[in-house]
């Protein structure tokens, strides 16, 4: 292995996050490489579309223009690799790879997010997936995922996979909440899942949602609200939401044949004598996501723990830098939302490599001001959000950064 760097950036992830990044880095000069374990870049964006001010968003067509881009910038994308170590040595990264190891003055982990296992009753039977599988089934393979299924779990997640597949033509019986467990916590209640669903009223498809979700809000009646919800659910795209209703049991002998399903109270009680069942020959279970964050942990990264955004993400500033040197996060590895948002991210992460390599020269700071900006603007106008509240949390977790600099540097004064 040469002395110096083999690259200038190594990217972990090939999803919008990592290859927005590739592009721009590559853009002001730096040699780039990008890894995925994936057989096809792109990431989740291969599968997703939706409404964006008034025309719809391709994900894919996004990724083709991306990769486009990166061709053209000579940089090189290397799929089916996965990771599994690295470690600063002297100036630079080592990477460990089932393709080898490579060398990198800088690395960014734009490793994206995984889904929340959702056990439950019969959900070992064939014809149980993630809703997460149900969209790539549908709309990167183009195979629907069965004939009528049946959505569990009351999330965002759910809801723009739901919207998807409506839109390709899969019948879907209703989106109903889990059934009441030690695993699924407060996505059993009706009373938690509305007052999420009132904080993101806004965002929602259905303009009865939107301000009905306003009033209930305003008024603090999201308790009441959940008891009076009607048991017949409301239609979103045609398909029921169902908040009254839990999902017991997966039921079938070689394959999903029917969901038994239940009334439940305002908090999630099961009311006995309503078990009926839905005949369906697929099931989506819809957990919600989490950041796909172990490499940050390997390379020695602080974490912090942000429930609206996901849970536990790298520490790290609004440039996406993180305390360790030459190590920068982009994505949903630092708090889930929109792919549009991981977008303006790797830009932004882009801009703080090259910024640091000195390849920006004195436009480092204005061009940092305005790629940070730009991630705010997309972030105050994401059609897609996961949680409400994500700006302030993004405003504690730079807090914390800086709190943990301090006390870094106080440390080091003090020996």
């Amino acid at each position: 292995m040469t002395k110096s760097p083999l690259f200038d950036l190594l990217i972990v992830g090939a999803g919008p996050a990592g290859l927005s990044a590739a592009a721009e880095a590559a853009g002001h000069g730096l040699g780039v490489v990008v890894l995925d374990e994936f057989p096809e870049p792109g990431g989740r964006m291969l599968g997703q579309f939706h409404e964006e001010k008034g025309h719809w968003w391709v994900g894919r067509r996004e990724a083709e223009q991306l990769l486009e881009k990166c061709a053209a910038l000579g940089v090189e994308i290397r799929c089916g690799i996965s990771v599994y170590g690295m470690a600063r040595q002297d100036d630079r990264w080592v990477v460990r790879t089932t393709g080898g190891a490579l060398a990198a003055a800088n690395v960014l982990l734009a490793t994206g997010a995984a889904e929340i296992p959702r056990p439950c009753p019969g959900w070992t039977l064939p014809g149980v997936m993630s809703i997460g599988a149900a969209q790539v089934l549908a709309n990167v393979h183009y195979v629907k995922p069965g004939r009528r299924g049946l959505i569990i779990g009351v999330n965002t997640l759910a809801m723009a996979i739901a919207r998807e597949l409506a839109v390709s033509g899969v019948p879907i019986a209703g989106i109903v909440l889990p059934g009441p467990g030690p695993l699924s916590g407060e996505d059993a209640s009706p009373k938690a899942v509305l007052a999420k669903l009132m904080g993101l009223a806004h965002l929602a498809p259905s303009p009865l949602l939107r301000i009905g979700g306003k009033i209930a809000g305003s008024l603090g009646i999201v308790g009441p609200a959940a008891r009076f919800f009607p048991r017949s659910g409301m239609k979103i795209w045609d398909i029921p939401l169902l908040l009254r209703t839990a999902a017991i049991s997966i039921n079938g002998t070689d394959r999903v044949e029917s969901v038994t399903l239940a009334d439940v109270t305002g908090t999630g009680e099961v009311i006995p004598g309503s078990e009926r069942e839905e005949r369906v020959d697929f099931a989506a279970l819809a957990g919600g996501l989490y950041p796909l964050a172990e490499l940050a942990a390997v390379a020695g990264c602080p974490f912090v723990h942000v429930p609206e955004l996901g849970g536990h993400i790298p520490l790290h500033n609004e440039q996406l830098q993180t305390p360790v040197k030459g190590l920068y996060v982009a994505g949903n590895i630092t708090g889930i939302e929109s792919a549009l948002v991981a977008m303006a991210q790797g830009r932004l992460a882009a801009a703080a490599v090259c910024g640091d390599a000195g390849v920006l020269g004195t436009r480092r700071e204005s061009k940092l001001l305005e790629a940070a900006q730009q991630v705010r603007r997309v972030r105050s106008s994401a059609l897609i959000q996961f949680q409400p509240g994500i700006a302030d949390a993004r405003e504690r977790v730079y807090k914390q950064y800086a709190g943990f600099l301090r006390a870094e540097v106080g440390g080091s004064m003090s020996k």
